[in-house]
């Protein structure tokens, strides 16, 4: 079984439509939505969910008003002034500031402070018409998103191999933070989506760094090229320095707007113009390399 990551530098470049594409191509896969904090490859799949289970993360401070005694010891050693009196006298958390520390809850000499761990995230296994989903729904604010990318991929090997598929393709959340990181660990190859702007040519160099230090085979899609032809030539340079082979150039496509707005990737719409057919030779290379 070998597991591809797509990835980007920024949001934006296409890499969700890319993945969707080779879901259409791809035969023997399962499919894995790593990009947790925002996830968008279910307004595509359009799945229907099979299983469903909680994901705990961080936790969720109270203040027991009856037992309190006001003595604001909290309050002088909270280092987020996550704590603070409120109109009628008694203490409040501030959830934005709180994070979690429970540093509060020990040192309160009446016991008033508890916690619980937030349970405003949910993952999900799910039936599409490409096969098998995992994927994931976090509440906002929430935290260990890196954690939850871990779980959903778990999952979507453990499936992969129950059933003897050949793929697991993740779509991969942008830029070079945790859930980045979690994506990459243990990953076999990386698709990096490039578009040729200067913010996306800058978080490439980022996300490639970090790609190398993983030790991972990367290949590259250099999509919408024909916006900027001087920012491609700089593209193609970086890759060939860090022997990267790029896969294919995908034009600027009208009609992968088209088939978002249908609910399509780009090859169910219109499965022989030239995007398609270059994805497609673009997923032959990669299965095989």
């Amino acid at each position: 079984m070998i597991e591809i990551t797509v990835l980007s530098g920024k949001g934006g470049t296409g890499k969700t439509s890319i993945t969707a594409a080779l879901a259409s191509i791809a035969e023997s896969a399962v499919y894995c939505d790593n990009d947790v904090d925002a996830a968008d490859l279910h307004l595509l799949f359009k799945p229907k969910v099979k299983e469903k289970y909680l994901f705990e993360s961080g936790w969720n401070v109270i203040i027991n008003s009856d037992t309190c005694k006001l003595c604001n010891i909290c309050i002088k050693h909270c280092r987020f002034d996550a704590i603070y009196s409120d109109k009628n006298g008694g203490l409040q958390i501030n959830p934005h500031k709180c994070e979690g520390c429970r540093l509060c809850e020990r040192i309160c000499p009446e016991s008033a402070i508890s916690s619980v761990k937030n349970n405003n995230n949910q993952w999900f296994v799910s039936d599409s018409r490409f096969g098998t989903l995992v994927h994931a729904e976090m509440g906002p604010g929430e935290e260990n998103s890196g954690k939850l990318v871990s779980q959903v991929r778990k999952k979507a090997k453990e499936i992969a191999l129950s059933e003897n598929k050949k793929f697991v393709i993740n779509d991969g959340p942008p830029g070079i933070g945790c859930t980045t990181i979690a994506s990459l660990t243990g990953t076999n190859r990386v698709l990096l989506v490039i578009e040729p702007t200067k913010s996306a040519l800058h978080d490439a160099f980022r996300l490639l760094e970090l790609i190398h230090s993983f030790k991972i085979k990367a290949f590259a899609i250099i999509n919408k090229y024909d916006i900027n032809m001087e920012l491609v030539r700089k593209i193609e340079l970086f890759l060939n320095e860090k022997n990267i082979p790029i896969l294919a150039y995908i034009p600027f496509d009208e009609c992968m707007v088209e088939s978002m707005t249908k609910g399509q990737t780009i090859v169910e719409h219109q499965v022989n113009s030239t995007s398609s057919e270059l994805i497609k030779k673009a997923w032959e290379k990669i299965s095989i390399l």
